[in-house]
């Protein structure tokens, strides 16, 4: 655990956006789907971004009611604004107008401070690309987050063993993020953003990076941490099998959320 201890605060500028993004500590066991409080409201949402050619709105008047328990697919082409959308929800971006509801807070009236803890409690992102810490194994980059939450060193390295033994990973504790395979980097990617047990968990193309074999497995993964634990997921994908999978498919066009049949 050295490596870990001499190179956390090394680390934790550059790399606090990746282990803290949404790893948060609340309630593991949720509402179900059937409560009509949703656990995440979008109304009248828009995102401008400027342009020299003059500004560019990506998303326009976008409404979105989730609730507990559920899993939803966006989808559409690329460019469409799919991850910018992900983006605002988990307030790692903020909208040019519009309101974000999470757990029955408006996100836009939060301070940076606490808009930072409502998010590191509340949502959970899986990217694309792990981010993981390649000088770290499997273990200590699961701990990373409780660590930078200020949780005790020995209850950080029970949670982070615990969530990767329920993964499956019991063999891969203290393999670092080069001896492993990428479906292996995937799923201690999870157990991160899993380890401090949020409400929602936000993925961004989550199989996009991996073989079909791969990527079913880590679509059986989300599906069952939603059975079994009744995380809400939202998933960005261009993968049509996940999709269908989800409760929900969006499709986002033009700016706008329309509901796939």
């Amino acid at each position: 655990m050295n490596s870990l201890g001499s190179c956390l605060q090394f680390k934790l500028n550059s790399y606090s956006y990746f282990a803290t993004a949404g790893c948060g500590q609340g309630r593991l066991s949720l509402k179900s789907s059937s409560d009509p409080k949703p656990i995440l409201e979008v109304s009248g949402l828009n995102k401008i971004f400027p342009h020299p050619r003059g500004p560019v709105n990506v998303l326009k008047g976008i409404d979105l009611k989730v609730f507990p328990g559920e899993t939803i697919a966006i989808v559409g082409v690329s460019g469409a604004g799919k991850s910018t959308l992900l983006h605002c929800i988990g307030a790692i971006d903020q909208p040019s107008s519009g309101k974000i509801i999470l757990d029955g807070t408006d996100l836009a009236t939060l301070k940076p401070l606490e808009l930072a803890r409502v998010r590191n409690h509340k949502i959970g992102f899986l990217f694309q690309f792990h981010h993981l810490l390649p000088e770290f194994d499997a273990l200590e980059n699961v701990m990373v987050p409780a660590l930078i939450a200020r949780m005790d060193r020995e209850a950080a390295e029970q949670k982070a063993r615990a969530v990767l033994l329920e993964l499956g990973l019991a063999e891969r504790l203290h393999h670092r993020v080069g001896e492993l395979s990428g479906g292996e980097e995937q799923r201690v990617a999870v157990a991160r953003a899993m380890v401090l047990e949020p409400r929602l968990l936000l993925c961004d193309e989550p199989t996009g990076n991996l073989d079909a074999e791969t990527g079913k497995k880590v679509e059986d993964l989300l599906l069952e941490l939603n059975r079994q634990k009744g995380i809400t997921l939202i998933i960005v994908t261009h993968n049509e099998s996940l999709a269908s999978r989800m409760n929900r498919m969006l499709r986002l066009q033009n700016g706008q959320l329309a509901r796939q049949p």
